[in-house]
């Protein structure tokens, strides 16, 4: 386990090593580290013009590009300028004749950030009332986008009516973000019949981005032959799909274990001017193997897209962390952490989540909480993902105890509780064999409105029959059915059929 913590660069894979280009820091990868050559003291030489005024070098687009004659005539002009006084008094009182504005509209933009859909829409009811509404094609789409991503497709409809109700005219952006609500949800067909309803409005079209969601939700739902029909209607309307649509089935291909359809949609990549792989293709790639736990064909086609000219970007690094962390290789995993440091790659909250989670499958608490304890200490923000791993780490451990603590932090960090967070602490209970907590946890789970899904039916019925509880595990079985449209058997076999033939290699 030490050698997680002794980051090296003994990984054979790695050898190959990135442009000298990507080495330099830019705007968007800042390095970590301070940079104190700037705040060195002036050379002997430099003594004769320490009188003269000292020019501030700014970097490009650090500060507004501004002529030496019109800084001095804005100085001399200042000579004879009165100072103004009491500005903050001023910026108070202006602030203040806003309090009530500034308080909803913050408190509405806080809780989107924070994904919490229920308060929300209560806050956007109390704006709504205010004298000073006015509806916004923005704010409705970012409370869609939320309700989507919190598997809130009625609310989404819902919300979609009153904002025609209220005059807003629909774009293909809004109906495109509410069949993204009803595809999170796997509601197919519901998003079928809004596509029809786009298709008969002539200012809200579908585009490629409609389809692409479409596609995605098709390919989750392993329903394929809806796909080559979307793939068809694209046609038709002259709508050429991108590569991120050819990312999305590429993807579906590989979790399905369809390796020759894989590599035919990859074929036609490599010969397509409109829709080259690209680093996405290349992390989607990779993590197909690297989840399935073949290291080797991952490091492979790591090296092939290297070749081809794609460059690898931190979650490209993140999905061999993560693949190393799962196989329990963690020399190979510290030599990617370190390697990211070298290159001035950011650790991010997926980086840490990845270690974390490796570390929590072990049940190696010691070393989970170390790698939980750094993150914090950098200033890393820790998500849902990353509570779930702990809970299920501490659980793994037997230190039950610190699973409370872990569920009580989350709380004051208002971490989003959502079906695998809910599911974290159910396989907790489960393996402290607390029958009565583990219903505790799954009625607050219901109370909070969060869809129950065949993972947390599973733990669950696996615990009764463990005690013998027969009635609940029937019961639960039909709960599972009707809510669901599955038996937990039919369930297991899906996951069975879908998982791909190791023996199976892509031959481009």
């Amino acid at each position: 386990m030490a050698a997680a913590l002794q980051l090296s660069l003994s990984s054979s894979f790695l050898a190959s090593p990135l442009p000298s280009s990507t080495l330099r820091p830019t705007a968007s990868r800042p390095l970590r580290r301070l940079l104190i050559s700037s705040a060195t003291a002036p050379s002997s030489s430099s003594s004769t013009t320490l009188n003269l005024p000292k020019k501030k070098h700014w970097k490009v687009g650090e500060y507004p590009g501004v002529s030496e004659a019109s800084i001095t005539h804005f100085s001399s002009n200042n000579k004879n300028r009165t100072p103004i006084k009491n500005i903050k008094k001023k910026l108070d009182k202006k602030n203040n004749a806003k309090a009530w504005a500034n308080t909803v509209t913050e408190a509405l933009s806080d809780a989107i950030d924070k994904k919490q859909w229920l308060r929300a829409l209560q806050v956007f009811e109390m704006l709504k009332a205010q004298p000073f509404y006015q509806p916004k094609e923005g704010t409705y789409m970012k409370l869609l986008v939320l309700l989507g991503r919190c598997g809130q497709p009625g609310q989404a409809c819902q919300l979609f009516d009153e904002m025609l109700e209220e005059g807003l005219e629909p774009t293909a952006e809004l109906y495109t973000a509410l069949v993204a609500a009803c595809c999170r949800s796997n509601l197919i067909d519901k998003a079928f019949a809004i596509l029809e309803q786009m298709k008969s409005l002539p200012l809200c079209q579908p585009d490629v981005y409609t389809y692409s969601i479409l596609i995605k939700a098709c390919v989750d739902a392993s329903r394929f032959e809806l796909v080559d029909s979307l793939y068809d209607e694209m046609a038709e309307r002259l709508i050429t799909p991108n590569t991120v649509t050819q990312n999305i089935v590429l993807s579906g291909y590989g979790k399905a274990g369809k390796y020759e359809e894989m590599e035919k949609v990859l074929s036609r990549m490599l010969e397509s001017t409109t829709s080259k792989p690209d680093v996405w293709t290349m992390n989607t790639i990779i993590s197909l193997f690297g989840n399935e736990g073949q290291i080797e064909m991952m490091e492979r086609w790591y090296e092939k897209f290297r070749n081809y000219g794609i460059e690898p970007e931190t979650r490209t690094f993140n999905i061999l962390i993560g693949a190393y962390g799962k196989k329990r290789m963690y020399d190979k995993m510290s030599s990617v952490m370190e390697y990211m440091r070298r290159l001035s790659f950011p650790w991010t909250t997926s980086t840490y989540n990845n270690v974390i989670e490796a570390f929590s499958d072990a049940g190696d608490a010691k070393h989970m909480e170390y790698t939980f304890d750094q993150m914090r200490a950098e200033g890393m923000k820790a998500d849902t993902k990353t509570f779930c791993c702990l809970i299920r780490g501490y659980a793994n451990a037997g230190l039950f105890h610190k699973v409370i603590s872990s569920v009580q932090l989350a709380g004051r960090l208002e971490i989003p509780e959502n079906t695998s967070f809910f599911n974290a602490v159910i396989y907790a209970c489960s393996r402290a064999e607390d029958i009565m907590e583990m219903e505790r946890v799954f009625k607050r789970m219901k109370d909070k409105l969060c869809q129950p899904d065949c993972t947390t039916y599973s733990m669950m019925m696996d615990a009764y029959r463990k005690e013998g509880m027969s009635d609940k595990v029937y019961d639960l079985e039909q709960e599972m059915q009707m809510m669901t449209g599955k038996t937990c058997k039919e369930y297991h076999d899906v996951e069975t059929d879908a998982a791909p033939d190791g023996e199976k290699v892509l031959l481009i």
